[in-house]
């Protein structure tokens, strides 16, 4: 290890906080697990029917699979600074790694539905972390200048990885076995241990806090009102909402859990979630927008292939290509964006970004059942275009004005906020898609 970092020394003098080590080693560390782990978040999802098929379990019972993962990552999220102060960043980031691979091998072999579940909740916990340590590294990384780069890196992983995943997930499964949906992590996983423990080290605010204490109280209210709403948000539609009892009485566990944290992380001596970060006005817009962002990228993610299959008659693997030019789009934005966001106002590039994803929206808008594959592609394309003028520069505001020693907890809570307007974008139009059809039944019945 010390052979490779002395061979890079050239760099230390630009990049001070790496030791010596090339960025962009450090960028492919962090990010070959980031984007394993953001894969998964959408690789099982047309595998459901199969998994349900060799489990023995009910579609409606296989989707636990996919809420269990949701509920135990958003829990960890915004807990990683804390988690990370306990342990130190990179014995954290190590740990979760490994825990993803192992429960990854487990979700592999498992021979039952509550197997699979508790491996996915373990794969979860092992996961959340990812997401926000990587974008702490990758801007402590890079001098200010060339942050635009990193997050452009960051953003062709998080972006492109929930696009292509329904993809991947549809042309393993009817290739081989969806089992191999998960097994397919190890590889990557052990690569990953490999690099960071190589590449990756932490600056003196990220090393193990000795006088560290535990906030139960602030975990354990965490996890009652994320969980809950996670669940809410997933299982909303198929109950009725508001027709179903446990929904009424799940919304005041969410709204009392969510007031009595932010008093709790407010008041604590050392809160699991510092929120005095908001006092930031970058911050504070920033996480709003992005959540709109998760919402826009999430919530058409999952309608879309819902409606190729369901009216147009395309199988998995063909829906989950007609998804994945947005990827492409993103990909290439990406590289754009991260060459000229330190030579642009932010604020346009940010406003023009949401004007070109409304644009490929209005024109997914315009489909019907007698449209051409092309008439998805394009505008997918230029929402892949647009997510990737927005994310860039708004990931490098946002974060922009924090100290370094700030970013481990920003990154926590900004990336949580992605993941409940992803959520929410879901919920609203999986709802919207059912009562429409509900109205248009209801029609034909009249007629």
């Amino acid at each position: 290890m010390s052979t490779a970092v002395a061979s890079m020394g050239g760099h230390s003098k630009r990049y001070p906080l790496t030791n010596g080590v090339n960025p962009w080693l450090i960028a492919a560390a962090v990010m070959s697990a980031t984007f394993m782990e953001v894969l998964d978040t959408s690789v099982a999802n047309v595998a459901l029917p199969h998994i349900a098929g060799t489990l023995s379990a009910t579609n409606e019972e296989a989707t636990w699979v996919l809420t269990s993962y949701l509920v135990s990552n958003a829990i960890v999220l915004p807990a990683t600074a804390w988690f990370s102060g306990i342990f130190g960043r990179k014995r954290f980031l190590v740990t979760c790694i490994i825990l993803f691979t192992f429960s990854s091998f487990l979700c592999g072999v498992a021979t039952s539905l509550p197997m699979l579940i508790g491996a996915r909740i373990l794969q979860g916990v092992g996961g959340g972390a990812l997401q926000p340590i990587a974008q702490a590294v990758l801007l402590e990384s890079f001098p200010r200048e060339k942050r635009g780069q990193a997050m452009a890196v960051y953003a062709m992983g998080i972006v492109v990885a929930p696009v292509i995943g329904p993809t991947f997930g549809g042309w393993i499964t009817d290739n081989f076995t969806w089992r191999w949906v998960f097994l397919i992590n190890l590889p990557v996983g052990v690569l990953a241990v490999f690099m960071t423990s190589l590449f990756v080290s932490d600056p003196p605010y990220a090393q193990k806090q000795k006088t560290a204490r535990i906030d139960f109280a602030g975990i354990m209210l965490m996890i009652i009102w994320i969980g809950t709403l996670q669940v809410v948000l997933d299982k909303g539609e198929q109950d009725g909402w508001w027709d179903a009892t446990w929904i009424k009485a799940a919304t005041v566990i969410i709204s009392l859990g969510f007031v009595s944290f932010i008093w709790r992380e407010l008041t604590a001596e050392h809160p699991i979630v510092d929120l005095r970060v908001f006092a930031n006005r970058n911050f504070l817009v920033g996480t709003t927008l992005i959540a709109v962002v998760g919402a826009a990228l999430y919530g058409t993610v999952a309608l879309l292939p819902l409606f190729l299959q369901t009216l147009m008659g395309y199988p998995a693997l063909q829906s989950g290509m007609a998804v994945s030019p947005r990827g492409i789009g993103a990909f290439f934005g990406s590289i754009v964006v991260g060459r000229i966001v330190a030579r642009v106002d932010n604020r346009l590039l940010i406003a023009a970004g949401f004007l070109v994803l409304a644009h490929g929206a209005y024109e997914l808008t315009q489909i019907n059942l007698e449209i051409a594959f092309s008439n998805i592609v394009i505008p997918n394309i230029v929402m892949g275009v647009g997510l990737s003028m927005i994310f860039v520069p708004l990931l490098t505001v946002t974060m922009g004005t924090l100290r370094n020693d700030q970013l481990a907890n920003a990154t926590g809570i900004y990336s949580l906020m992605r993941n409940i307007g992803g959520g929410l974008g879901i919920s609203a139009v999986t709802t919207l898609l059912a009562r429409a059809i509900r109205f248009i039944r209801m029609c034909w019945l009249v007629i």
